[in-house]
């Protein structure tokens, strides 16, 4: 048995697999703990793993905006907060978020074996890290260097959104990366599904409010079942809904994805590689510019499985995009063929056997 220790943040995005992950490594007999914001206590302990909030930032609420993320990963405290506990509890694998900078420079200074859990697409992070590195270096931290000690960096996506994927070997070598695969449960999705599932943001960017009634308006009078998930970013009643539209605060992609023909989404890449992991095509309306929103949005674009369009297109061009991706039977079979080869990934396991050979290597 192994000893795990995951340090997160409350990112939305980044829950999902870190629950899969852990939780597949518990399964398999070794000790998983986690060390997050309180606001995600509930989620975590639910999901059977142990967790302990950051005693340095309680009621935490993220900013989105640059600065915002400057200062989540440059906190000084949430990296105390971490080598506090492993002062007090040891751990053989640490299992840092690829955002949380402060955290992988401490455990690269302190020799701590870690590895990096990235939630979106490597190449997609990896030009955005670079662009980080002069900014925390006022600060006297490193992006470059932990990640090359990363024993190893894991992602949870895919390496392209083209089949067939190129070889990827389980490997724990300082700085490789290791293509894990998705997260979620998947099946493929019914070849006479008919709904439209709109799911944007659970933070509020600024302009969401906006975009989920252009997004709403635009669906008013389609031609198929449509379900909304609102989220929680959105108070009862900011959005006029049509009586067309079925809603909830939020439902699992597993519930929902099996039943849909397409998925409107902000290009957030969990929910965009779920819908791609049913073999469901994504149209993409990017609502923040500095994130991997608008990137997720050319990659299906450029893939051949989803369009992309700007967060500021008016209903009738998120209309007509929409029913011409419906007819669309070339964009389905092309989704469908993504959706077996990234359903044959098995992300959890592939995982957990990776940071398995993490804990047991020299």
């Amino acid at each position: 048995m192994a000893r795990y220790m995951f340090v997160t943040w409350d990112g939305g995005g980044n829950r999902t697999p870190t629950i899969a992950i852990g939780r597949a490594l518990a399964a398999r007999g070794h000790e998983v703990r986690v060390l997050g914001h309180d606001s995600q206590a509930d989620a975590y302990r639910a999901a059977g793993l142990r967790f302990r909030p950051y005693a340095s930032a309680p009621g935490f609420r993220l900013d989105p905006r640059p600065r915002g993320l400057l200062r989540l990963v440059t906190d000084r405290g949430l990296a105390d907060d971490a080598v506090g506990w492993l002062a007090a509890e040891s751990a053989d694998v640490v299992v840092v978020d690829c955002m949380l900078v402060s955290v992988l420079d401490a455990l690269d200074r302190a020799d701590q074996r870690f590895a990096v859990l990235e939630h979106t697409m490597h190449d997609i992070l990896v030009p955005g890290l670079r662009a980080l590195e002069p900014l925390v270096w006022t600060s006297g931290m490193r992006v470059a260097r932990p990640r090359s000690h990363a024993r190893p960096i894991v992602v949870a996506s895919v390496p392209r959104l083209r089949v067939p994927f190129p070889p990827a070997p389980l490997t724990a070598a300082p700085g490789a990366v290791v293509y894990a695969g998705p997260m979620t449960p998947a099946s493929a999705a019914r070849r006479d599904a008919a709904t439209v599932v709109l799911s944007l943001s659970t933070f509020r960017f600024p302009g969401l409010v906006a975009l989920w009634q252009r997004v709403l308006d635009a669906v008013r009078a389609i031609d198929a079942p449509v379900v909304a998930t609102l989220g929680p970013a959105l108070a009862p009643g900011e959005v006029r809904v049509p009586p067309n539209v079925r809603v909830h605060e939020w439902m699992p992609h597993e519930e929902l994805f099996p039943d849909a023909a397409l998925v409107v989404s902000h290009g957030g890449h969990g929910t965009s590689l779920a819908a791609l992991a049913h073999g469901v095509p994504v149209l993409v309306l990017p609502l923040d510019s500095t994130s991997d929103q608008p990137r997720i949005g050319r990659a299906v674009t450029l893939a051949g499985v989803g369009e992309t369009l700007p967060r500021r297109s008016g209903p009738a061009a998120i209309r007509a995009t929409v029913e011409r991706m419906l007819r669309d039977e070339s964009l389905q079979r092309r989704s469908q063929r993504l959706g077996e080869a990234v359903r044959a990934l098995d992300g959890p396991t592939r995982a957990a056997r990776v940071l398995e050979l993490s804990a047991s290597s020299p």
